[in-house]
């Protein structure tokens, strides 16, 4: 894990490139927890924590140097509808960075060497309302009030002290924009990534336009795509790079997609280890996978960029 003479994230991307981890619920899923509530994961922060640290050392045995939390449906109004108070809510918030943490120094006792990192993962309005919403925003909210939402959780997760937040899975400009204006002045770094479809983000803004509002965030040390399809990365990439001069950050799913009306995956995998050479040519330095990407994935990916 990190310590004080550990490199930060930032530096570590300036100079190579670093694995993340894959998919937090398929994990949960594969060691047997039911997710099929609003909560999904964020649920078992409350309810068995012991899991979720269970999985983040199971990517980190794997591979992964960057730990996602489960905080992504973690809010302060998802818990409220649990009737889970303000003040839990804010610690199960701080709780996720915890579980991290411990993840990985239990990684460090089995003798793993290099520097390990944890994300605070601050999901999109959509992910707590838990209708798929997340794949196309709009939500008919303007951007002071997406910044109203999502500043209290973030400030929430700031006092954990992650190594970087992780603004993801972020569907239009407007909610990054939102986004942007809330994790300024906390003193935690952050990168901003986007769910896409093509060259475009899920609400359908040109993804020039997109990567261009994190281009002089002092706060943004990457910026890139998670949660699309892996065909959509490569050209992602490039514009993320050419848009910003940043590393970029790229965790694509399994080429599988969600459907929200019945709540499972459907179509086929076309995610593969091999790829991820292609995505550092073009400017990745923080590479993982996102929904159905597992262990035996990160292995490969570390494996092929070692290589």
């Amino acid at each position: 894990m990190t310590s004080p003479t550990s490199p930060s994230l930032a530096d570590a991307l300036a100079t190579g490139t670093v694995v993340l981890d894959g998919g937090m619920s398929n994990q949960l899923e594969a060691a047997g927890h039911d997710l099929g509530d609003e909560l999904w994961s964020a649920r078992l922060l409350a309810e068995l924590p012991d899991a979720v640290t269970e999985a983040h050392l199971a990517y980190f045995l794997a591979g992964a140097s960057v730990a996602i939390t489960a905080s992504y449906q973690a809010t302060f109004e998802g818990f409220g509808k649990r009737g889970i108070g303000r003040e839990e809510a804010a610690r199960l918030l701080a709780l996720s960075v915890e579980l991290a943490r411990t993840a990985a120094r239990r990684a460090a006792d089995t003798g793993i060497e290099r520097p390990l990192w944890v994300a605070a993962s601050v999901g999109p309005y959509g992910a707590m309302l838990a209708d798929g919403s997340e794949y196309r925003g709009r939500y008919g909210l303007s951007v002071a009030e997406l910044e109203r939402f999502h500043r209290p959780r973030i400030e929430a997760l700031a006092s954990a002290a992650p190594d970087v937040l992780a603004l993801e899975t972020v569907p239009d400009a407007d909610e990054a924009a939102a986004l942007l204006r809330a994790v300024r002045g906390l003193g935690v770094p952050a990168w901003l990534s986007y769910t896409v479809e093509g060259l475009r983000t899920r609400a359908g803004q040109p993804l020039e336009e997109a990567f261009g509002l994190a281009a002089d965030a002092d706060e943004v040390i990457a910026v890139g795509v998670n949660c699309c399809a892996p065909e959509d990365v490569r050209g992602a990439v490039e514009i993320a790079a050419r848009v910003t001069g940043k590393p970029v950050v790229v965790y694509p799913n399994s080429g599988e997609a969600w459907d929200a009306r019945a709540r499972t995956w459907r179509g086929r995998t076309t995610f593969g280890a091999e790829q991820v050479k292609a995505w550092r040519e073009a400017g990745a330095r923080l590479i993982g996978g996102c929904c159905r990407v597992g262990p035996e994935a990160i292995t490969g990916i570390a494996g092929a960029l070692a290589a």
